[in-house]
């Protein structure tokens, strides 16, 4: 076959030549083109992405139809093309996809054309390039298998051709062998067995990893074509091949790929060896003579379980193991014992927690090993058991886990169930380890008991598996309910065990029959002790169906029922009381309350026989109320309810027996055993007092609730109401028996502060006094409240009122006893209320108890509700005024104030606050009874009167939910009063005007039930108005007023000004004049109180009536506008004001001087109500330039002598008004005047008017009449709204405002940059800022500079002292420019300087002034000398004297100016006082003034002249001293100036050598050059002027004790040059002692560098008396 094969290809590529189509044929020229259009698509595709390939596929169809007709042609073309030298991969694989179309559609082809293309195909299939991958070899394989199917034998014999022995094929030959098997079963299996031959040859020649898959996957095929094969044999007409040939042929390669193959280390191959092994075991396994051969190789697979790492989680390779097993279970054939064991131990290890990480979690490993395990069990039971016992002794908890559930498992398998023996095996394993307290082992035990229930093997757990569960049940439930801090994990896996056990427990009872006693008896024993409320339904549950198995069960031995049917319980009592609590919680713990009825119902008979008729009947009936709710729509109080009928019916029905004192005796015992709060113990507590109520014995109730009394925890708010609620039911029919407890027990506590710790009952919860007397009261009342009527009327006044009064009182009345005491009250007033035929009876306590009510009530905080102490105060009160004796007027009044202030303030609840919005609710509701019970009782109009009197405050305030309340509230009492009323009063003239004003602005309240009730008030008052007065009021009114009503409902705001202007209209003409004035009062008093709708609404209102009635309101025009001046500040909104402002102008038309005169007169501060009102005057630009001079008038005649006035328009124009008031409105004028009017003229008046004003400012004492007044009547800090400093800040802006009308940018620039308006509005730089402002003026080319010199020079006249300051100041620049001189101004303004430079009343004025006289040196230099008498004469005057410090800078500053344009000459006398003024100055304390002696003295230095230069030279040697100490002065200023003038005077010594040390060398330091200049001049004086030396060393120590310790340092050190340089002759003149004792004292000083200094000074001393020592003696001799 292979040598056809061979010359089948040799022929046909011998023919490809003469076969191939030229290349002018058409059809392959267009073959060629629909190929490169699908070429061009595809690279279309690869750039843009996925998307339509339409062209691509009309290519592929067309080609296809071509075939149809032409198959062999277009073929041809096709194969030619796979044939052309560098064709693409993209091109192959369209070509094969393309031929594999054509196959399919057209079926046979041309043998020749057929064989081309197998030929083509293969060699393409496995002569495929790494560069090409594998796409193009499996396109062509799959084109051959494609060609297959219609010509089978020669794709087989080209397949088979290159299938050679003991020779490595291509992989893909295998893979296309495998696709042919598998298309073509029957047309195979001829070829099957070489095939499967000549791979098994080919095995041990495999060594890549690709390829040993892609054999094992080709031998799966083979093995399920196979299988197929010999499933379908009737079908197949090719000789018949057995299955034992096929297995035959498998065995080998079974064995080679098991001994090799899964040894290789790619665990991709062992994934295909086993996927491969599933298929060849189906084979082998059925024959007997291989199925041992087989087994002998299980060690090899179960060594691949020993290796770790190598496996993934994906492959199941115990499905190999599992088929084996199972196989020789079904064909009985048992493995050998050998492999017995290895196997256990690896299987088992599967399971286990310390098995292959790969495979620990891997639930299909756990599944198959588990099947495993089960194949074993069958097979060999006793040789398992034998190993899981083994397993559990090993001690291990993972082992020993693992081990108990595949016990678990073999005990829970079907199809076939394990057989009795192997069951019993199992059991024995688990008995064994019984006595394991690990939990996970603990868990698994009961899991294999419930299974063993489960699985119909009850028998073999009674006895040891039945008491197993019931100590895994106490010991899990003891474990939770005593639970220990830090063993989280130990209490979760207890979790897991009782979860367990419960589960266990169920499944038990439900299945097993027959139970022992003991373990009901642990079930039962279970409810009545356990806190773990979880489990309570599953035992209920089992409970319920063990007591039905026992109780229709007839064998004496599996049950404990009689002929009365009853089972073993715990005291009846006890059961009930517990199940009776714990079913007030039914759907707890999955509902339990069913499961806990439903086992009542079963035990009635064994609980109260007597009972279980009415419980059978009455137990459903709760059944289905629970099953037709669910935990969401239940409801708490209702199913109480019914569980307490149960309760009251079945007490009935055992009245006249024990039963109810002990269930109650019990149902007290269990109130420990409930947390609180809880819903189970609250329900216990009713339960507690209905079951007390119904006792017969007295005595023995008492002891009970004496007991109660004492061991309640008072502290416990849930408790006490408990406790208080259970007396309260309990008094229901032993009123006087729990009256005597309480009574006994307050007599036992003794009331006393040292004994209310009643440590001797209960030492863990100590009693608070103020605790147990607010239990009490509310005891008394809850008994006063559920006791019988007549016994109430007996009791109500003593004790139960009076016990309550006696606690109250006697208590520190904290919030929760007044609480307490209301709560007591209402309760009691209450139950009294409830009786009917109530009118003989006097309730003597209520005078009492309502002095104690409104005093609770005004401690309460009015601004936040933080208990329901209002609320209950007042239904206490409303409560108490039912009953007699009842409140007098004032006193329902009185009470009616203290009740609306306590809730109206209250501020509204947060939305996300319930218990809060809730206390509110029920406060408001509460105020709204009370007041209603009270107006009752007083219906007249000073009872309307008092009401809107007590409303008012609320009805004007400005949040809005106080105003909703207090409108409703007063909507509520007025209907009541136009409704109760039956004579008709009329009210006080303007009453009404003042009633209406209040309420008239809430038409427009943002609140829509605000807006209404507001103006059903109105209509109500204007029916009492038209029933009382002959009114024009109509229907056309009535008519017009609910039309505004409605209006009122709209949501549009200017709807709903509309329709309160028009309810304006309709109530304005029923007022008369003094109304409309009380009208217009309260309404301008309501601006500003409420919000903006409001005050929009009072303004409206105001200018309806002033449009309609201003004619005849001429004499009441003062109060009006008095009341809206007033008023308007509290204005905020614009249109609210423009419309006032409307009307102040409106009366200002008749009345101007009136109104200016009142505006002017307003408080400080001015607001922007007068603003607007000024900014409507100065629309008229007429008035506002003669407002202007007026104004300046007012302010200038702050400047001047007060006059007196002569007529009535003086007395308004010279009334004094606030400067501040007239220059705000000054600013305003300028501001606002159009920029078009001319100013020019107004500008030198304006600046001068406002530089005046604002030194004014700065001197407020001196010029503010406004500021004495108030002086004269307060003391203390000057308040804000008269800092005239404000009045500064408007002047400045007035003044920037004016400059920038000048349209001088240069000027308006030079005054920001150089923050001249900063300066004056500092008092600080003042000054500074007028002499800078009068610079730039100067500098600036305006036309009015004449007019303000003018101004300012006859400001230098004023009598005004701050005026006076002021224009100096500006003279002082003034004097800096020749414009003085040019003016011909000079000589007045030098004249006036000089006034106030002689002057001392004031510093600045003489320092500002020598300041300007100096600066003529600068201004007009010319004119000094002529001048100069006047000038040196001040000038030296500030240098004499007693004057400041200041002055004598200043003057000195002065002098320096002057002398630079003077000569020798000129100076006269004054030379020689200026020489010793400047050194009587130069150790002056001042820094300033040291400073400028020094220059001053320099500078005389410069002018001196040759007359007199001998008297400077003596000047010289006296300041010489000085003039070196303070060349190092501590001020560097100071310093550097007395150098300077050292410089200048060291020439008067006439030694050039002096001049170079201090002048000239650049090298060393400062310090350093004084020291040389010093050494170098004592050095010279040594030689030339001894007596100087001398002299300078006497005043040189003078200076040891200066003030300044710099200055003591520089004595000290030129003291030690001089004491270096001494002769000896004048040594013997010292007293070297006093010299000594000098520097020894310094040595004392605080300064360091004065004590270093000194100490040198010493040392030169010591050794300068050495040398001296000699000279001294000879002296001495």
């Amino acid at each position: 076959m292979a040598e056809v094969a061979t010359d089948l290809s040799a022929d046909a590529l011998e023919e490809t030549e003469d076969l191939r189509p030229p290349e002018s044929d058409g059809t392959f020229q267009q073959v060629t083109n629909l190929l490169n259009i699908m070429d061009n698509e595809s690279a279309k595709l690869d750039v843009d992405g996925a998307g339509p390939d339409m062209r691509k596929t009309l290519a592929s169809v067309i080609i296809t139809d071509k075939a149809t007709s032409e198959p062999s042609t277009v073929m041809n073309a096709l194969l030619h093309c796979l044939q052309v030298p560098e064709i693409s991969t993209q091109r192959k694989v369209t070509i094969y996809n393309i031929l594999q179309e054509i196959i399919q559609q057209v079926g046979e082809l041309e043998e020749q054309c057929v064989q081309r293309l197998v030929t083509v195909a293969s060699k393409e299939m496995r002569e495929h390039s790494e560069a090409e991958g594998y796409t193009t070899a499996e396109v062509a394989s799959d084109t051959l298998v494609a060609l297959s199917r219609n010509h089978f034998n020669l794709v087989m014999y080209e397949l088979q051709h290159h299938l050679k022995p003991l020779n490595l094929c291509d992989e893909f030959v295998i893979v296309t062998l495998a696709k042919l098997a598998n298309g073509n079963v029957f047309e195979f299996m001829p070829y099957m067995g070489i095939t499967l031959a000549t791979v098994f040859t080919m095995l041990r020649l495999v060594e890549e990893a690709k390829m040993r898959q892609v054999i094992c996957g080709a031998i799966e095929v083979f093995c399920e074509t196979v299988q197929f094969y010999l499933r379908h044999l009737e079908d197949s007409t090719y000789p018949v091949m057995t299955e034992e040939q096929f297995a035959t042929k498998l065995f080998p390669v079974y064995r080679f790929m098991v001994t090799v193959w899964l040894r290789h280390p790619s665990p991709e191959v062992k994934v295909a060896v086993f996927k491969s092994l599933k298929p060849i075991l189906s084979l082998l396994l059925p024959d007997d003579n291989l199925r041992e051969q087989v087994y002998d190789y299980i060690p090899l697979v179960l060594a691949q379980y020993q290796s770790r790492g190598h496996l993934q989680p994906g492959v199941h390779p115990l499905q190999v193991l599992r088929q084996i097993l199972e196989a020789s279970v079904t064909t009985n054939t048992p493995i050998p014992q050998m492999q017995l064991h290895p196997m256990f131990m690896e299987l088992h290890a599967q399971v286990c927690s310390k098995g292959p990480a790969l495979h620990q979690y891997n639930n299909q490993n756990l599944a198959e090993t588990v099947q495993c395990f089960m194949a074993l069990a069958r097979s060999y039971p006793k040789e398992l058991m034998k190993f899981f016992l083994g397993q559990m002794e090993t001690g291990k908890e993972a082992t020993c886990v693992a081990t108990l559930s595949l016990i678990k498992a073999l005990v829970s398998a079907d199809g076939p169930r394990m057989n009795i023996r192997t069951i019993g095996l199992a059991i024995r394993v688990v008995k064994n380890s019984l006595s394991d307290t690990r939990s996970k082992v603990r868990a698994a035990i009961l899991r294999i008991i419930g299974q063993l229930a489960q699985s119909g093997y009850q028998e073999k757990i009674k006895g040891w598996g039945l008491k197993y569960v019931s100590v895994q049940l106490t010991l899990s439930t003891y474990r939770l309910e005593n639970r220990r801090e830090n063993f989280y994990q130990k209490d979760l896996e207890e979790k897991m065990v009782h979860k367990v056990t419960m589960d266990t427990v169920r499944i038990i009872t439900s299945s097993v029959s027959g139970m022992t006693n003991e373990f009901w008896m642990r079930l039962l024993s279970y409810i009545m002790e356990t806190d773990c409320m979880e489990a309570l339904t599953p035992i209920c549950i089992s409970l319920t169906n063990l007591a039905t198995g026992q109780l229709h069960s007839s064998d004496p031995e599996t049950g404990v029922a009689g002929k009365g049917k009853r089972v073993d319980l715990p005291a009846p009592q006890k059961l009930l009381a517990r199940l009776l609590v714990l079913m007030s919680s039914p759907y707890k713990g999955e509902g339990r309350g069913v499961a806990m009825l439903n086992l009542l119902r079963t035990l009635s008979h064994s609980i109260v026989p007597s009972l279980a008729s009415t419980w059978q009947q009455e137990i459903p009936l709760l059944v289905q109320y629970l099953e037709e709710h669910t935990e969401f729509t239940w409801n708490q109080k209702a199913w109480e309810d019914k569980l307490i009928q149960f309760l009251r019916n079945s007490l009935k029905k055992t009245r006249g027996t024990h039963w109810s004192l002990r269930l109650s005796k019990e149902l007290n015992n269990l109130i420990k055993s409930f947390d609180s709060p809880s819903l189970e113990k609250h329900f216990l507590y009713r339960a507690l007092g209905f079951t007390l109520a119904m006792g017969l014995e007295a005595d023995k109730v008492e002891l009970l609730l004496l007991e109660m009394l004492y061991k309640t925890d008072y502290g416990n708010d849930f408790d006490r109401e408990g406790m208080i609620q259970c007396f309260g039911l309990c008094a229901h029919g032993q009123v006087k028996t729990v009256l005597n407890v309480l009574q006994d027990f307050e007599e036992r506590i003794q009331e006393s502060e040292q004994t209310w710790q009643i440590s001797a009952w209960q030492k863990d919860h100590p009693w608070r006094r103020e605790t147990v007397k607010s239990t009490l009261m509310v005891m008394y009342s809850c008994v006063a409240s559920h006791c019988h009527p007549q016994m109430l009327l007996t009791y109500v006044d003593s004790p139960i009122t009076a016990k309550i009064l006696h606690h109250y009182s006697s208590s520190c009345q904290d919030t929760g006893l007044k609480m307490a005491f209301m709560e007591s009250v209402t309760q009691v007033t209450t139950a009294l209320g409830n009786i009917k035929d109530l009118e003989d009876f006097q309730f003597d306590p209520k005078e009492t108890l309502t002095g104690l009510i409104t005093a609770i009530i005004r401690a309460e905080p009015t601004d936040h509700l933080a208990s329901p102490v209002q609320a209950m105060a007042m239904d206490a009160l409303s409560h108490l005024s039912k009953l007699r004796p009842f409140y007098s007027t004032e006193e329902s009044s009185e009470l009616m104030e203290i009740s609306i202030h306590s809730v109206i303030s209250l501020q509204p609840p947060g939305e996300d606050n319930e218990a809060i919005k809730t206390l509110y609710v029920n406060a408001l509701h509460s105020l709204e009874q009370l007041m209603e019970g009270l107006l009752q009782r007083q219906l007249d109009p000073k009872g309307l009167q008092e009401m809107v009197h007590l409303l008012e405050k609320w009805i004007l305030s400005e949040k809005e939910w106080e105003r909703e309340r207090a409108m409703n509230l007063h909507l509520h009492l007025m209907e009541i009063y136009v409704r109760s009323i039956g004579v008709c009063i009329p009210l006080k003239l303007g009453q009404l005007g003042t009633l209406v004003g209040l309420i008239a602005p809430c038409t427009c309240d943002t609140h829509r039930r605000t807006r209404m009730a507001s103006a059903n008030v109105l209509s109500s008052l204007l029916d009492l108005h038209a029933s009382q007065t002959c009114s024009l009021w109509g229907s056309t009114e009535e008519q017009e007023l609910q039309k505004c009503k409605e209006d009122l409902l709209s949501m549009e705001e200017e709807k709903i000004s509309c329709a309160s202007s028009r309810i304006a209209k309709v109530i304005c003409m029923e007022f008369n004049c003094d109304e409309v004035v009380s009208l217009i009062q309260k309404l301008c008093e309501n601006i500003g109180a409420m919000d903006l709708q409001h005050d929009k609404a009072a303004v409206a209102w105001i200018g309806t009536f002033l449009q309609m009635r201003v004619q005849e309101l001429d004499d009441k025009v003062a109060e009006i506008l008095s009341a809206i001046l007033v008023h308007l500040p509290v204005v905020d909104h614009l249109e609210v004001r423009h419309l006032l402002i409307e009307g102040i102008l409106l009366l200002a038309h008749y009345h101007q001087e009136t109104v200016l005169t009142l505006l002017l007169r307003q408080p400080l501060p001015m607001q922007s109500h007068l603003k607007e009102v000024w900014l409507a005057v100065v629309e008229n630009v007429p008035l506002a330039r003669s407002m202007m001079h007026g104004l300046m008038g007012r302010l200038q005649s702050r400047m001047t002598p007060r006059v007196q006035a002569t007529s009535k328009a003086d007395i308004w124009r010279l009334a004094a008004v606030d400067p501040l008031m007239t220059m705000c409105t000054m600013y305003l004028l300028i501001e606002k005047v159009d920029k078009d009017t001319k100013l020019l003229d107004l500008f030198p008046d304006l600046v001068y008017t406002l530089l005046m004003q604002l030194s004014c400012s700065h001197r407020p004492e001196a010029t503010s009449p406004v500021l004495k007044t108030w002086r004269l009547i307060h003391t203390g800090t000057l308040p804000e709204e008269l800092n005239l400093q404000r009045c500064s800040g408007v002047t400045i802006k007035s003044m920037r405002l004016l400059f920038e009308r000048l349209n001088s940018e240069g000027l308006v620039c030079a005054l920001e940059e150089q923050s001249v308006w900063a300066q004056l509005e500092s008092s600080a730089t003042f000054l500074e800022g007028i002499s800078l402002l009068a610079r730039l003026c100067m500098q600036s080319e305006g036309g009015c500079r004449q007019r303000l010199l003018k101004l300012v020079l006859r400001g230098l006249g004023s009598e005004v002292l701050s005026c006076r300051i002021s224009c100096t100041a500006a003279c002082v620049e003034f004097m800096s420019s020749p414009v003085l001189h040019r003016e011909k101004l000079l000589r007045p303004a030098v004249l006036l300087l000089e006034k106030g430079a002689g002057q001392q009343e004031d510093e600045a004025l003489q320092v500002l002034s020598l300041r300007a006289l100096g600066n003529m040196a600068i201004g007009a230099p010319r004119k000094v000398r002529q001048y100069r008498k006047l000038l040196l004469e001040q000038c030296l005057g500030s240098l004499q004297g007693n004057v400041s410090g200041r002055v004598t800078a200043e003057g000195m500053e002065a002098l320096t100016k002057v002398l630079a344009q003077l000569r020798e000459g000129d100076m006269g006398s004054a030379f020689k006082a200026i020489s010793e003024q400047c050194r009587l100055l130069f150790d002056n304390e001042s820094e300033l003034l040291r400073e400028k002696a020094f220059i001053l003295f320099g500078k005389l230095a410069k002018v001196v002249g040759i007359s007199r230069k001998h008297f400077f030279k003596e000047e010289v040697k006296r300041a010489w001293v000085p003039l070196l100490l303070h060349c190092r002065d501590p001020c560097p200023s100071t310093a550097q100036a007395c150098v300077a003038t050292m410089l200048q005077c060291v020439h008067f010594w006439g030694w050039k050598s002096l001049e170079s040390p201090l002048g000239h060398s650049d090298s060393g330091t400062e310090d350093d050059k004084m020291t040389t200049f010093q050494t170098t001049m004592c050095a010279i004086l040594t030689q030339k002027k001894p007596a100087v030396l001398y002299n300078f060393l006497l005043e040189t120590m003078s200076y040891v004790k200066h003030h300044l310790s710099r200055t003591r340092v520089v004595a000290c050190n030129l003291a030690g040059i001089i004491m270096k340089q001494l002769s000896a002759h004048y040594v013997k003149k010292l007293d070297l002692q006093a010299l000594r004792n000098s520097l020894q004292e310094l040595q004392l000083d605080s300064d360091p560098g004065v004590r270093r200094a000194a100490l040198e000074t010493l040392k030169v001393l010591d050794s300068c008396s050495q040398a001296w020592l000699p000279a001294l003696s000879d002296g001495a001799s």
